[in-house]
């Protein structure tokens, strides 16, 4: 499951979208828990990029591979992808 904080969202200065989100595993154990994520999405393009992740709060640790990526096919990147546009627009 994919969750994002609609309280979060802001605007960039390049017109994407960055936002928090929590992606929860199916089960949880001490190698599979919830990731905190800080995405960028670009709604023209359908496309994110992970700014920043964690395990405990939210920016633990900066991304050094901003690259905008192509979900891939991913249901739910696609769904935060088309939520939070929706939401913004």
């Amino acid at each position: 499951e994919q969750l994002w904080d609609r309280n979060s969202v802001q605007k960039n200065i390049d017109g994407s979208i960055r936002v928090f989100s929590k992606f929860i595993p199916k089960s949880t154990t001490e190698i599979t828990q919830d990731i905190l994520y800080t995405m960028d999405v670009n709604c023209s393009e359908n496309s994110f990029r992970d700014v920043a992740v964690g395990a405990k709060e939210f920016n633990e640790f900066k991304n050094n591979d901003s690259d905008w990526k192509d979900p891939n096919g991913d249901i739910l990147i696609l769904g935060v992808i088309e939520q939070v546009c929706t939401f913004r627009n």
